[in-house]
């Protein structure tokens, strides 16, 4: 692993090197030019502060083809100047992305630069000086903003604590630590199965792993780890065979997106040596096997590794990881109690630059066996997904005319060898305001319908469409029944959404565009590579090819089965040998 990562380290500093400025009559002078954008950005990810992540610790590792190489310190030094350059007057800098003047992509680069410099600084080395006073005078730049910045997102929070943490440890600033606990006291967002709020499996799961440790140790606050532990174990149970990580429930940007552990290596490499967790060990040798380079600037783990020496070294034990279980996460969790208790939050579900996150802790199941894997899922889109071999059937999605979009499963009830799933969705009408609450301007030549006391109207006919659906193991694979009764001849639509890598051999299917069908019936047969999954059920119930509200995911190749209410329907899944 160390060894991997010092040659792909080396790699990325010559890439690194190409895309640098060295034009000094540029406004990027100094930074390295991010790929995607052709900019050069003072940020965590594509920015220059990776790209000096890669140098610095190329720099100081005798076992690196860049060891004390001056060429690339001058380049390092360069680099420096560029941060202090682009960075805000008030101690911030701008990612290049929809957040400016922003706090947290603040802490995000302080998380990384801080531990950059903790590396040099460590190094008998005169020449690296005028590198690590760029670098200091940048880090202490940034205090006013960590003392005084806020948030987005529920994970934010963590960042801010780690960077005010490394802020402490630099400059032995009381007030950093006083202004952590002033975060910390909005307490933990996970529950006992361990969920983060915004259920990111694929991302922010692992900023706030690896963030609360740095807290936890840089503060002295050994209980933050706690949580940290609940989330770990929770992942064992949330990746496919190929080590791809679920994320077909996310409530971030990696909804259905893939995403392998390898952001999980250093939660998992530290928590595994310091709790000696066979468990972790071996979750962190599979983490491993994912990382392709040493990672973007606030996580780099060649940095941490040159930092802490025993990461280099092989795990004591480690602990086969199952493949074969049935799990219910927060099938407990007494979720509508939390929900209940918004409306004394005081915010009359309103938030703005971010979101409430309702859907914490809903349940979710997974099943796996061998090279089977399955999600199900409520409060989201998608209520079914399947991996099986290189077979990838990535959501099962209903949508309706009634509350046009898709339609959330809200419960889970667990069957003997399944799981019922039930949502339901009210919509109805709004009388007119009584005269004596209507507002002055109601009674002038122009009456704004804005403002109108809405809240206040009567509700009128409204209607509830509700629908179950029980989805069960069977020797060939799994069932699906479908059962929804009123009101009458609602248009509803069933998307079974499959990886575009695979090819449909059989089935009745009438094009509606590229990669997207309507199934009038037949056996549908879908392959990819040397395994298979058939499905029967199609149905042409109406001639819709899209439910408004209701977009399909892109790079994939959909399948739709249209149907009215009153429907009571039945598909099977048959799986191939494995």
């Amino acid at each position: 692993m160390y060894k991997k990562l010092v040659e792909s380290n080396d790699r990325a500093v010559e890439i690194g090197l190409s895309r640098q400025v060295l034009d000094p009559q540029s406004r990027y002078y100094g930074g390295t030019l991010d790929p995607g954008t052709g900019i050069a950005w003072v940020n965590h990810t594509t920015g220059t502060p990776t790209d000096m992540c890669y140098w610095g610790a190329a720099l100081v590792n005798p076992d690196s083809a860049y060891y004390r190489d001056e060429q690339l310190l001058a380049r390092l030094l360069l680099a420096t100047e560029f941060v202090l350059h682009a960075q805000h007057e008030d101690g911030a800098i701008s990612p290049g992305w929809t957040n400016y003047h922003s706090p947290p992509d603040t802490a995000f680069v302080i998380v990384g630069y801080a531990q950059l410099y903790q590396l040099l600084a460590q190094q008998e080395w005169v020449p690296l000086q005028p590198v690590l006073d760029n670098m200091l005078l940048f880090l202490k730049r940034t205090i006013p903003v960590m003392l005084t910045g806020g948030v987005h997102t529920p994970n934010h929070r963590w960042v801010l604590c780690a960077a005010l943490g490394f802020l402490y440890k630099l400059f032995g600033l009381e007030e950093a630590v006083q202004r952590a606990d002033q975060w910390l006291a909005e307490g933990m967002d996970i529950t006992p199965d361990g969920e983060w709020t915004e259920r990111s499996n694929g991302i922010y799961n692992a900023v706030s792993d690896i963030m609360l440790i740095h807290a936890a140790r840089l503060l002295d606050r050994p209980q933050l780890l706690d949580p940290v532990r609940l989330n770990l174990h929770m992942m064992v149970y949330l990746v496919h065979p190929s080590g791809e990580v679920v994320t077909d429930y996310s409530g971030r940007q990696d909804l259905g997106s893939i995403h392998d552990l390898s952001a999980y290596y250093l939660p998992y490499a530290i928590l595994a040596r310091c709790d000696k967790n066979p468990v972790f060990a071996g979750m962190a040798e599979w983490a491993g096997r994912s990382l392709a380079d040493p990672g973007v600037c606030s996580v780099n783990v060649l940095v941490r590794m040159l930092l802490e020496p025993e990461l280099q070294q092989p795990f004591e034990a480690t602990e086969d990881l199952p493949v074969k279980y049935e799990k219910i996460l927060n099938g407990d969790f007494l979720r509508h109690g939390y929900l209940q208790n918004m409306e004394a939050a005081g915010h009359q579900g309103r938030i703005f630059h971010s979101r409430l996150h309702t859907d914490f802790g809903a349940p979710v199941a997974r099943y796996r066996d061998g090279g089977t894997s399955v999600t199900l899922i409520t409060e989201t889109p998608s209520f079914f997904a399947l991996r099986h071999g290189e077979v990838r059937l990535l959501a099962v999605q209903l949508a309706s005319y009634f509350y046009p979009g898709f339609v959330p499963m809200q419960e889970m009830t667990k069957l003997p060898v399944g799981y019922r799933l039930a949502g339901e969705q009210k919509k109805g009408y709004y009388g007119p305001v009584e005269g004596a609450l209507l507002p002055p301007t109601s009674g002038t030549p122009v009456s704004p319908w804005y403002l109108l006391p809405h809240h206040i109207r009567p509700l009128t006919h409204e209607q509830t469409f509700r629908v179950e659906a029980e989805v069960q193991r069977t020797d060939e694979g799994w069932t699906l029944r479908l059962h929804g009764d009123e009101p009458g001849e609602v248009m509803t639509q069933l998307s079974f959404i499959f990886g575009r890598e695979g090819s449909f051999t059989s089935g009745e299917l009438r094009p509606v565009r590229e990669d997207c069908y309507l199934w009038s019936g037949g056996k549908l047969r879908y392959d990819c590579g040397k395994d298979w999954i058939e499905l029967t059920g199609g149905e042409l119930g109406h001639l819709a090819a899209t439910v408004r509200e209701a977009k399909l995911q892109d790079n994939c190749k959909a399948v739709l089965v249209n149907f009215l209410t009153p429907f009571d329907k039945t598909f099977t899944i048959t799986l191939s040998p494995i």
